[in-house]
């Protein structure tokens, strides 16, 4: 079985920056999408950001121009760096993991609270 580890979450005033990561607990499996979704209270859970093996990535509008994501392939390991957050940006994180299947892993989530 394979785990999704998140680290870097935390409270962070607006206009601030955070840098999220998370590795698999293993490497024997390569993942294809790895990425980023997060839920606010009272709402669904939304896509942030994915980017699969070639570094093609793909955001969410919502955070276009001010969140990162990035992989290191060998380590099945994905960061997200994220600046310019605002109050709206606050809720659990959590890591994402795709097989070429289709089989997706979840970790299990990081709180990311922005606020003064």
């Amino acid at each position: 079985q394979v785990r999704l580890v998140e680290s870097g979450g935390g409270l962070v005033q607006p206009g601030g920056s955070l840098r999220l990561s998370c590795e698999a607990s293993a490497t024997f499996l390569q993942l294809y999408r790895m990425g980023w979704y997060r839920q606010a209270p009272g709402n669904q859970r939304e896509l942030v950001a994915t980017i699969i093996t070639t570094g093609s990535a793909n955001y969410s509008n919502s955070v276009k121009g001010r969140f990162t994501i990035s992989r290191e392939n060998a380590k099945n390991a994905v960061t997200l760096q994220m600046n310019s957050l605002k109050p709206q940006d606050t809720a659990v994180y959590y890591c994402i993991g795709d097989r070429r299947d289709g089989y997706r892993y979840w970790g299990q989530g990081t709180q990311v609270t922005i606020s003064s």
